[in-house]
């Protein structure tokens, strides 16, 4: 179902961009960086997040981990991730696949600026075998996101 979600937001958003399904599992960082033959910090992960009791979404590089103090100043609360049933109610998408197009009920979105470094970046399409090849500014501009500075850094 959101695999079709995602693939109806794009056939009225932006026909140009392909959904990309391989038969074996993108749902980590690691097998999808693997899958689509990038590296792991192309991979833009969503983190899905309740602050206040609200949620939102935070799409970051997948090398990228949030920072609390960070997301605590931006968002105006403390973040707490929700459970993987609260995300698919949420979102319409499973943990693993869960990604800001095609939701089942109208989120906020953020941006990382940890994605601004690449030319493209890989987010999930709403299933954990699916992806699709964007640049991070149309995926902020497609989902109405704001960017955010909001991770740590990657340590090596």
């Amino acid at each position: 179902m959101s695999l079709q979600s995602v693939k109806a937001f794009f056939a009225a958003h932006a026909p140009e961009i392909e959904i990309i399904e391989l038969p074996d599992s993108t749902a980590t960082v690691e097998l999808a960086a693997r899958g689509h033959g990038v590296l792991p910090a192309q991979i833009a992960k969503t983190l899905c997040l309740k602050v206040n009791d609200q949620p939102l979404l935070v799409v970051v590089s997948g090398t990228a981990r949030l920072d609390n103090k960070k997301a605590k100043a931006a968002f105006g609360g403390k973040p707490r991730m929700p459970d993987a049933d609260e995300v698919a109610a949420l979102t319409g998408h499973p943990v693993g696949g869960v990604c800001p197009f095609g939701l089942a009920t109208p989120l906020p979105v953020y941006c990382d600026i940890s994605l601004k470094p690449f030319d493209e970046v890989i987010p999930a399409a709403g299933s954990t075998h699916s992806a699709l090849r964007i640049s991070p500014t149309q995926l902020a501009d497609l989902t109405d996101a704001k960017w955010v500075d909001v991770a740590q850094e990657p340590t090596a």
